[in-house]
């Protein structure tokens, strides 16, 4: 065999990832031994297809697996494939080269990543090989080409250049040795790479999917002795179950339930599962699922998000948020790409046409799937809905182009006790009705018997109750559905239906003539926009209602805590002509035995009880029902 060796410098750019690799100190260098797992299966990949065209490499192409060999004594770790393998000239192009496009702004990235000690950004960006360096201060690569009667060896100390000699492998494939760096002693988070429990839980976490088996084989001397003494079974680290990729008459639902506990540790079985396989222009798998329970951070704008997003088998990162919109947050699995590249990070994904596309076929598979599961499963999807509701309806506001899918979805609790659809809604709404009529600002309980109902039951007229504070977000930006708009009766003046106007109510003639509105007009300058007569209450003496766009108290509240201004509330007071104590007020405020202002205190307090809103001055409030009472 000859031993002559080539000297060859490494092309500037790659000189400059690899300087950043062996410089610079990251907090998660375990991928390092994702990248060359992940090499060594696109080699077998690509053998196998090769295979298809060649019939001389067809019996080359059976049993692929990956080896991963320690070696303590010496120190090194060994990643053995036998794939494809590569010639000389491969070995320059591959190992010596970075021939990608927007290589420039790539080495920016990573420049200010590694100035940050960016924990996530080589797990998105991805460096390849490259990445060997940030483990070990020596790297050797053996490999021989499949079909080819030479071998080759290529070495490097990362220090800006490389040897290539001939080698003496007899078998097709590639093996890296990584001589590994010394351990820090003074960073608690540095890992032994030469641990076995080390190197199986990173294969776990990385590379459980990749479709051929990892073996992981301790060869130091040691180790040797402790085998002796006990045989065991060789069996493979990853589990190779990508269930994504199989078809499902081949896989249970037991396994598929085992998966979802897997990713999620979650011990309840899911609501729902959805698998999807895109082919053409994208190619994907998916296997998602609807947890049966929230998470604790569903509603934490720092939360996690449940897609994991992989690459060819190759796990690339988890909280992909990327791949589905924030209102689908809760949804859990995998998502397994053809296309995408393995060095991709979240600043491309964001941007990427591919993953845009994926973002929209899945959430058009999941929205479809919520409409079949409404149909088919009614019960399945209350549980459903009571769990991820408020979350989903986060998406009317979001998503205009699904706006009106995600609002047939909803489940709204209505005047009559029931929960119904808007499409339901519609189809019993009264002759004449135009509008969709709704009330916000509270608990669907406090709004149950909200006085501004009053009326609205009396004559039938069927109001949403919309509890959550999205509520009141999404109903005004969504303004109407199936050409109906939406209308607050918590407003001043409201769109009735023809013929269903409230009746003006027993005692208004006799309560204007007392000047009683006037007396509390004047009483309450200050405080309120202004004092009506109202026709819609039937029970209650008096009741709050919104002069212009109605924001709830509660809405002004969340607003406020968030540092927003609120636009100037304009309350208007309205009372009830026909009800006992508004009589008895007026009565005595007429003759003089009543105090107009005390009074006028005291049904700003009702009301404002009535909207289940703290009374301004509770205490005030309290001495003056005493006093009342007293008398």
């Amino acid at each position: 065999m000859s031993q002559n060796i080539e000297r060859h410098e490494f092309q500037s750019e790659a000189k400059q990832v690899l300087e950043l690799m062996i410089n610079s100190v990251y907090s998660n260098p375990d991928i390092f031994l994702r990248e060359l797992i992940s090499n060594a299966s696109d080699a077998l990949d690509k053998l196998r297809i090769e295979s298809l065209s060649n019939a001389n490499l067809s019996d080359l192409a059976t049993d692929g697996e990956i080896r991963i060999k320690i070696d303590k004594e010496s120190k090194t770790l060994t990643i053995t494939d036998n794939g494809i393998g590569m010639e000389r000239d491969d070995l320059v192009s591959y190992l010596g080269t970075i021939a990608r496009s927007g290589t420039k702004e790539f080495i920016k990235a990573m420049n200010e990543a590694a100035s940050s000690k960016n924990d996530e950004f080589i797990g998105q960006f991805g460096v390849g090989f490259y990445s060997s360096f940030i483990a070990a201060d020596k790297v050797i690569v053996e490999t021989k080409k499949a079909g080819s009667d030479s071998s080759w060896i290529w070495e490097s100390e990362g220090d800006g250049s490389y040897t290539i000699r001939e080698g003496d492998r007899v078998s097709n494939g590639t093996s890296v040795v990584l001589h590994m760096k010394e351990i820090d002693k003074d960073n608690e988070s540095s890992k032994d790479y030469l641990s076995e429990w080390t190197l199986r839980g990173i294969i776990k976490q990385y590379s459980d999917f990749v479709t051929y088996p990892i073996f992981l084989e301790d060869i130091s001397k040691e180790k040797k002795e402790e085998d002796k003494k006990e045989e065991t079974k060789e069996e493979p680290v990853n589990s190779m179950k990508a269930l994504w990729t199989r078809p499902e008459t081949e896989v249970s639902e037991e396994d598929y339930k085992e998966f979802y506990r897997h990713i999620t540790h979650d011990w309840e079985d899911p609501l729902e599962r959805i698998t999807y396989k895109a082919e053409g222009s994208s190619e994907f798998s998916a296997l998602l699922y609807i947890p049966s329970r929230p998470p604790a951070d569903l509603f934490f704008q720092e939360g996690k998000h449940g897609i994991q997003l992989y690459i060819r088998r190759v796990f690339i990162m988890s909280d992909c948020r990327e791949l589905i919109p924030e209102y689908l947050r809760f949804i859990k699995g995998v998502v397994d790409s053809e296309d995408l590249s393995l060095n991709i990070s979240r600043e491309i994904l964001q941007q990427d046409r591919q993953t845009v596309m994926i973002k929209n076929n899945l959430t058009r598979k999941v929205l479809e799937t919520l409409k079949k599961m409404k149909a088919e499963k009614p019960d399945e999807y209350k549980k459903f809905w009571q769990t991820f509701g408020t979350v989903l309806k986060e998406g009317i506001i979001s998503d205009t182009k699904n706006r009106e899918q995600i609002m047939k979805l909803c489940l709204l609790d209505n005047s009559r006790g029931e929960k119904t659809t808007l499409e339901e809604y519609v189809s019993r709404m009264a002759v004449g009705q135009k509008n969709i009529y709704y009330i916000t600002g509270g608990p669907v309980k406090n709004l149950e018997i909200s006085p501004k109902l009053e009326g609205f039951k009396k004559k039938n007229i069927e109001v949403l109750l919309l509890g959550d504070a999205v509520d009141e977000v999404w109903v005004n930006h969504a303004r109407k559905f199936d050409e109906h708009e939406f209308l607050s009766i918590s407003q001043e003046d409201l769109a009735l239906p023809e013929g269903s106007e409230f009746d003006s109510g027993e005692g208004k003639e006799e309560l204007e003539k007392t000047g009683f509105i006037s007396k509390l007009k004047e009483s309450l300058a200050n405080m309120v926009e202004d004092v009506k007569i109202s026709t819609r209450l039937v029970d209650s003496p008096a009741c709050f209602v919104q002069k212009g766009e109605p924001i709830s108290p509660q809405m002004r509240n969340f607003f406020r805590s968030m540092g927003q201004e609120v636009p100037e509330e304009k309350k208007v007071l309205e009372v009830n002509p026909s009800h006992p104590l508004i009589k008895k007020i007026a009565a005595d405020t007429e003759d003089g035995s009543a105090d107009i202002a005390e009074w006028a205190n005291v049904l700003m307090g009702l009301a404002a009880i009535c909207e289940g809103e703290p009374v301004e001055d509770g205490k005030k409030f309290t001495r003056l029902i005493t006093k009342l009472l007293d008398k």
